[in-house]
């Protein structure tokens, strides 16, 4: 068993700028990974990069971008705080005190990129990896505090509650609060009790439940699931963002295209080589998401064909070397060289905008368990994320998470009951069935709950995650334990939330699109 004063469940930037903050006051704090390293986060992998302040920027100006992104279902509270400290963090936490390398000018000063939907250039960036680099700064910096501890290889099995797992009979009566997590240790193949004063969930996102997707295998929706089985409220699950630019290769994860490609004036171009976008949109390639993924969906249905085109030849090689030279060079590895001609692509699964209903300082409807970052449901994005605000919501959720814990503090009365142990099974699990049921369920919620829904889709899709889920959690409660196992319980699970929510929405609004 550990014991400690906050447990994190995730190390992209909010549960690493969380982290931060804490250990700076002396706490005790544990940071879990599920990957055997710290870059196979979202946040690690993002490539076009965080709002900043442009020039003649308002805090009016980006409130207004993103409510319009949103398609009207922002929480404005939620807005107007991260309008008023997110380029405030930036400038104190990854400026400062981290130093990230961010692009400059000739002069000096500090490069910014427009990106969709955005009014002006506002959009800090390293290259093409501005997560990576982010990333760096806030990990090199964690490294300095001996009072952190970074256990990689570690997936949270379940968090662990007074109501579900203490030994004393009368908790069921207090309010609902949880106490850590059971963490399945991929090393030593056995479950470890963490013990918490307070826990944050920042497990990310839910991409891995879809054919296509952007976001590292690791994004399966574990947070979710878990908040969900203990009892939290979950909300807006059904506005699952899609990103319209992933380099289609046949047999190959999807690589993402950064929406900043658009921004420095790439075009989409149809079967024929034809742009389309200005059909759809007075803002063509700069339209929100939502609306260029349906765009390229409905070009690819009329051609029949399985992708589109992404043309960024009116820029000189060497310009995209410099500007863009992971995705360059990942191109060019396959055979593609983007400066002499249109590369192809598709739509993917990127960013869910609903997830752990959290409020302003994270905090969920079960005491001292908080959600940031993707995996928490601010209201920040409504029905439709405005590109680069994810890390910047990360932030500053991850900061305002921490200043709360830190302000009740001394005043803060103990829980560590004694705790039910966890009970190991020994069966092995063919791996050959995880793999099928993995391939079933992306394949169902690519098909039946995507771009664009229907009734009769998604009536389909529930019968089938159902009964998925009853034969995964059959062999789960009798199976040696796995991450693979884990996830896979995690993922029928929220899937079933997202086409349920789809389901019971037969509003289109933003990344929700239905068409009975």
């Amino acid at each position: 068993m550990r014991k400690c004063d906050v447990l994190i469940l995730g190390c992209g930037i909010a549960g690493a700028s969380a982290a931060l903050e804490l250990a700076k006051r002396g706490l005790d704090v544990v940071i879990l990974s599920a990957g055997e390293s710290p870059w196979q986060s979202n946040s690690a992998w993002a490539q076009g990069g965080i709002v900043y302040s442009g020039e003649s920027d308002s805090q009016k100006l980006l409130a207004s971008d993103i409510c319009d992104a949103g398609a009207g279902l922002c929480f404005q509270p939620a807005v107007d705080q991260l309008v008023r400290l997110g380029p405030t963090l930036v400038e104190k936490v990854l400026l400062q005190e981290t130093q990230v390398d961010f692009d400059r000018k000739e002069d000096g000063s500090l490069s910014l990129t427009e990106e969709g939907a955005h009014s002006i250039p506002r959009i800090l960036h390293h290259k093409d990896q501005t997560g990576k680099a982010i990333m760096e700064a806030l990990l090199a910096k964690l490294k300095t505090f001996s009072n952190i501890e970074m256990k990689m290889g570690s997936t949270a099995i379940d968090l662990v509650t007074l109501s579900h797992h203490s030994k004393h009979p009368t908790d069921i009566y207090l309010p609902s609060t949880c106490i850590g997590a059971y963490v399945f240790q991929s090393r030593t193949r056995s479950v470890e009790l963490v013990l918490a004063k307070e826990t944050i969930l920042a497990t990310g996102g839910l991409g891995e439940l879809f054919l296509h997707t952007t976001n590292p295998m690791e994004a399966r929706g574990d947070g979710i699931a878990m908040a969900y089985r203990a009892g939290a409220r979950i909300m807006n699950m059904e506005y699952v963002q899609f990103h319209p630019t992933t380099l289609y290769i046949p047999g190959e994860r999807r690589f993402l295209l950064t929406e900043a490609l658009r921004g420095e004036g790439a075009k989409l171009l149809n079967a024929n080589l034809r742009p389309f976008m200005h059909k759809y949109h007075e803002k063509e390639e700069l339209a929100p998401r939502d609306v260029v993924s349906r765009a390229m969906f409905n070009e690819m249905i009329e051609s029949s064909t399985d992708h589109v085109w992404l043309d960024i030849t009116s820029k000189p090689k060497k310009w995209l070397q410099e500007r863009f030279p992971a995705i360059y060079g990942y191109c060019l590895e396959k055979g593609l060289d983007m400066a002499l001609e249109p590369v192809p692509i598709v739509p993917a699964a990127h960013y869910s905008c609903g997830g752990v209903a959290a409020d302003l300082e994270g905090k969920t409807s079960i005491c001292r368990l908080r959600a940031i970052g993707e995996v928490s449901c601010t209201g920040v994005h409504g029905a439709n994320r405005l590109a680069s605000t994810s890390l910047l919501e990360g932030l500053v959720w991850g900061q305002k998470s921490a200043s709360d814990i830190l302000s009740n503090w001394k005043t803060r009365i103990d829980l560590f009951p004694p705790v039910e142990e966890w009970q190991m099974s020994d069966q092995k699990v063919d791996a050959a069935l995880i793999r099928q049921d993995w391939t079933q369920l992306k394949q169902t919620m690519w098909n039946y709950v995507g771009l664009v829904r229907d009734k009769d889709r998604l009536v389909r899709a529930l019968k089938m995650l159902r009964e998925l889920q009853w034969e995964i959690d059959s062999f789960y409660e009798k199976a040696e334990l796995t991450s693979d196992l884990i996830g896979l319980r995690n993922g029928v699970l929220t899937a079933l939330l997202i086409a349920q929510g789809a389901w019971k929405n037969k509003k289109s609004l933003g990344s929700h699109y239905r068409i009975s």
